[in-house]
C-alpha cells in the first residue's frame, strides 16, 4: 500500500477536500472543515486517523504498526503505518471510521449539506 492509494481513497469521501494547512509536506484531508486524516509526503508511510478511544486501545494492543497519534490527541488519534503488514482492507476501514467520526461531529446543517 502506498500514499497515492491512501490519497485516492480519501478524496472519494463525500465532501472531502485535501489541503496543506501546516506545510508543504503534511497532506490533510478534511470534511466540513475538520480533519479526518493527515499524512506526511516525505515519509510516505504513515497516516494519522481519528478513532473512538476504546477502539484505539484495542487496535494498538493488537497491531504494532498502530500507535498513539503522532503530534495529536493520543486519546482520539492513531498513527497507522500503512506500509507494514496491515491488511489494506483494515486501513481503508480505519479511514472510513475516522471520516464517520468527524461527520458525526459536524452540525446538523453541515451533515444535511453533505447528503445533498
Amino acid at each position: 500500500m502506498n500514499i497515492e492509494e491512501i490519497r485516492e481513497f480519501c478524496i472519494t469521501k463525500k465532501g472531502a477536500e485535501e489541503t496543506f494547512p501546516f506545510d508543504n509536506d503534511t497532506l490533510v484531508f478534511k470534511v466540513g472543515g475538520k480533519m479526518f486524516a493527515l499524512a506526511s509526503l516525505i515519509t510516505g508511510k504513515t497516516i494519522n486517523l481519528k478513532c473512538a478511544p476504546e477502539r484505539s486501545i484495542e487496535l494498538r494492543e493488537k497491531f504494532e504498526s498502530i500507535i498513539p497519534g503522532y503530534h495529536m490527541n493520543k486519546k482520539h488519534w492513531n498513527t497507522v503505518d500503512f506500509t507494514s503488514n496491515l491488511n489494506p482492507k483494515l486501513v481503508f476501514e480505519l479511514i472510513d471510521h475516522s471520516y464517520s467520526l468527524v461527520v458525526k461531529g459536524l452540525t446538523k446543517k453541515q451533515r444535511e449539506e453533505l447528503n445533498n
